[in-house]
């Protein structure tokens, strides 16, 4: 079946999603959004851009108090049991704050695909071992794909070496951007790197667990995004010289790499996704703030037919990105994730194009407050900017989505 034949798929929140999100956005309007200069101020004093403030902690508890925490987990008994659907409509109220709610919530990148990982695929011992303080919020985590001298959006690429010497892995590389690995309070990796240059293409790749401490892990330098921005642990490039790790610490299989992959990108391109609608639909309530607010050339700027423009453009692709979203988590809990790899790529091409055209315009109405620290605008368009690279560039999903549609027109040609 073509996932485009389901198209009675119902959107709307069940009950328990419609009470955690009517929860979660007075959490986020009321509690989180107010914090964001508090926490801006305890960082900037600290002297350490990776400093893990009160502010934030305090959130954290307040969010577990409220039932707020681990959302993103299917599993009932580590989360809220929802399904990719459920959780969309959730993931788009933190992108309204996106350095303080998906950790506030316990649900920051690139921790929520690796407690994945590690709840669908880790052994007992490596669940006791670092999924339960994950999923407690006590440590951090970060996920070592990308690498600096080749092109990784394609994997075929990737050059860091996993070399069995008896009980245990050699790993030796270099990686970067990866995120959150310069927190102090980020304690293990997940790397992904080549077991078998000689197997299969979809063979050649596994996945080990690396504690940040272990003897050959070194941070080289980190990375800002756009000079300014690097969040909670930064980016930073990371080198792997002769790194050894016991064979106990493999996830999954060897040569299991490219598949966990996979089931890792599915949903967290869905919480990118409905994040990215989030951002834009604060951009568009700042926007027509200040359109109201400011006059110049003899009236409001809300009431000039450029802007008035804008306001309408931004609300209907605000919308239309939204409910593609959301269909799309709908396709995953229908038909799984393989079959609506269309729609992943379609999403992953629609929603962070959408936030980044509706933050611009919101920059633009501001003037030179869009892009300081007056506001949130600078800091929501360098994370919308940077999604169109994230987990895939444009053009990697472009090409996604043609070569299936092409696929499916010629199916109903009959020239397949």
């Amino acid at each position: 079946m073509d996932a485009t034949d389901l198209v009675g798929l119902d959107l709307a929140p069940d009950a328990r999603t419609t009470s955690l999100r009517a929860e979660l956005a007075v959490f986020v309007a009321e509690r989180v959004i107010p914090a964001e200069a508090a926490h801006h101020a305890e960082v900037t004093a600290s002297g350490d851009r990776h400093h893990h403030s009160s502010v934030l902690e305090g959130l954290k508890a307040e969010a577990r108090a409220r039932g707020l925490w681990n959302l993103f987990l299917p599993d009932t008994e580590h989360g809220a049991g929802l399904t990719n659907l459920g959780y969309a409509h959730l993931a788009e109220l933190t992108g309204r704050s996106p350095l303080l709610a998906p950790e506030a919530t316990n649900g920051s990148a690139p921790d929520t695909g690796n407690m994945e990982l590690l709840h669908d695929f880790g052994t007992t011992a490596q669940k006791d071992r670092w999924l339960a303080p994950l999923l407690d919020g006590a440590i951090r985590s970060c996920f070592l794909m990308t690498e600096p001298d080749v092109a990784s959006s394609d994997p075929r690429n990737l050059a860091t070496r996993i070399e069995r010497d008896g009980d245990e892995y050699v790993i030796t590389g270099r990686k970067w951007w990866t995120s959150g690995a310069a927190s102090p309070r980020c304690r293990v990796g997940i790397l992904m790197g080549v077991t078998d240059p000689d197997a299969d293409v979809r063979g050649r790749w596994s996945m080990v667990l690396v504690p940040m401490d272990a003897p050959g892990v070194r941070i080289v330098r980190e990375i800002p995004v756009y000079g300014r921005y690097d969040g909670h642990g930064g980016h930073p490039e990371v080198a792997l010289d002769g790194v050894r790790v016991p064979v106990s610490d493999l996830l999954g299989t060897e040569g299991g790499g490219y598949a966990m992959a996979q089931a890792r990108l599915g949903p967290g391109r869905i919480h990118h996704c409905m994040r990215a609608v989030g951002m834009a639909e604060r951009a568009l309530e700042l926007l027509c703030a200040r359109a109201d607010a400011r006059s110049a050339a003899g009236g409001p700027l809300a009431e000039k037919g450029v802007v008035r423009s804008w306001i309408a453009e931004a609300r209907v692709r605000i919308d239309q990105t939204r409910l593609l979203v959301l269909r799309t988590a709908a396709l995953m809990d229908a038909v799984g994730n393989r079959a609506a790899r269309r729609e992943i790529s379609a999403i992953k091409l629609a929603a962070p194009a959408t936030a980044e055209w509706v933050i611009d315009r919101a920059v633009q109405v501001h003037g030179g407050a869009g892009f300081s620290d007056d506001t949130p605008l600078a800091l929501l368009w360098s994370h919308a900017r940077t999604l169109r690279v994230i987990d895939g560039p444009d053009e990697v999903h472009a090409e996604a989505v043609a070569e299936r549609e092409l696929r499916r027109q010629r199916a109903g040609r009959g020239t397949a």
